[in-house]
């Protein structure tokens, strides 16, 4: 069940960062994050609503909340870091954010077998080539390498703290609800104080309705993958939970493959390989 629901978080976080991706070349990164979590809390708390979640309110929200705030900080961070580029370079940094929820499973006391281990080490390896990681070329600013660092511990950590979040199905759709309301106050917040400093928050031609659905497709698929990462957490190892939810890169680089007919660099299909045999390890270790 682990690896079923950790699988499943990264296909839907690898198309929906695939979706935010083609979304953020028209428009402002900010609007693409606070339009697609505002239809995700819409639907999340139609769905409270329908199954009582609000009778599941406890302590363990503060970490939904605590998700909610680190989430925008870190994806701020990550644009940032992108556009400074090189993003050869940016991008598979930013998948070490493993690293967090890892630990934190191992000074929680689990401790994977060998198979698990040789499984994490070589996912791992996958998840960054898979990235494209550039080995030559123009050079990284200090700054982009800090952003993108701060960036991937913000994304493990939110891992890390979602997990933690809740303890039944219900308090599942509790804490997620809660966590986007943060997460889009957050947002709301950065995008006004983007605005005020001059940046557009919609294209030059405004936001057509034809984009909504992508953005509710990006929104309640980024939700559902949080979703299915605090199942897979809960009912098997974090180690390997963790690493098979980080595959996500994997599935962003196919999905740019198959849908924009993006070539995949020769370092980016020894990486899905890669990541492909870390799953089968860990799957069955």
């Amino acid at each position: 069940m682990t690896a079923l629901f950790a699988l499943a978080t990264s296909l839907l976080w690898g198309l929906a960062d695939f979706g935010g991706g083609v979304l953020t070349r028209r428009t402002p990164a900010l609007t693409v994050v606070v339009v697609s979590q505002s239809i995700a809390v819409a639907v999340l708390g139609v769905i409270v609503a329908a199954t009582g979640a609000w009778s599941e309110v406890s302590p363990h929200l503060w970490f939904a909340v605590a998700a909610g705030l680190v989430g925008p900080v870190a994806m701020l961070a990550f644009y940032k870091a992108l556009a400074m580029g090189p993003m050869g370079v940016v991008s598979p940094l930013g998948s070490l954010g493993v690293a967090v929820p890892v630990t934190v499973g191992l000074v929680l006391g689990e401790r994977p077998g060998l198979p698990q281990l040789a499984g994490i080490l070589v996912a791992v390896a996958g998840v960054v080539l898979a990235g494209g990681p550039q080995l030559r070329g123009a050079p990284v600013q200090r700054r982009a390498v800090v952003l993108t660092l701060v960036a991937a511990i913000g994304f493990g950590a939110v891992m890390a703290l979602i997990a933690e979040a809740s303890t039944t199905l219900t308090g599942l759709f509790l804490a997620l609800f809660v966590q986007r309301v943060t997460n889009v106050a957050a947002g709301g917040l950065a995008l006004w104080v983007s605005v005020r400093r001059g940046a557009p928050a919609l294209p030059e031609r405004g936001l057509p309705l034809t984009a909504l659905p992508a953005l509710a497709f990006v929104g309640l698929a980024d939700v559902a993958a949080n979703g299915t990462y605090s199942i897979a957490a809960q009912h098997g190892p974090v180690t390997v939970a963790a690493v098979l939810a980080s595959l996500y890169p994997v599935v962003t680089a196919l999905a740019a493959r198959g849908l924009l007919s993006e070539r995949l660099r020769a370092v980016q299909a020894a990486g899905a390989g890669l990541a492909l045999v870390g799953t089968l390890l860990l799957a069955t270790g």
